[in-house]
């Protein structure tokens, strides 16, 4: 058994998985760059894909959601809490700042008709899918 070829067979195979996902991660910023970034839950079905992000204590202003050149992008930022008077932080684990993130949406997403819903701190943002893009029942004939 050799291990560098078992570590290759497992790169493989993720990179294999990660390039069926239709959307993929574009754009990002290399680490460093960027404070944090709010965990994202993409769904689909047949009439839109539904992408929803966690953003507590983001005020609905300091979001924005843009489509262009088949990549949409949340944007906006979770202002960092200060030190007052009296009180001081014994522990800060939370991320704040500035974030972005960027997705390819695949063919057939209509990214121009996409609507966005922020509430409790979630986004919800619904991408239609086209009518072309609809999964078709292809009749199969026996000979």
């Amino acid at each position: 058994m050799d291990p560098f070829r078992e570590i290759e067979n497992i790169e493989r195979r993720l990179g294999s998985l990660i390039e069926r996902t239709p959307f993929h991660f574009t754009r990002e910023p290399l680490f460093g760059t960027q404070e944090w970034a709010p965990q994202v839950d993409i769904l689909e079905d047949e009439k839109e894909y539904t992408i929803k992000a966690d953003l507590p204590e983001v005020a609905k202003g300091d979001v924005k959601v843009t489509f262009q050149d088949g990549i949409l992008e949340i944007s906006g930022e979770r202002k960092a809490e200060k030190e007052e008077t009296g009180r001081r932080f014994h522990r800060a684990e939370r991320f704040y700042g500035r974030f972005i993130r960027s997705f390819s949406l695949p063919s057939g997403a209509e990214g121009e008709k996409a609507k966005a819903d922020f509430h409790h701190g979630v986004l919800v943002v619904h991408v239609p899918k086209s009518k072309e893009s609809a999964a078709k029942a292809i009749e199969v004939k026996a000979s």
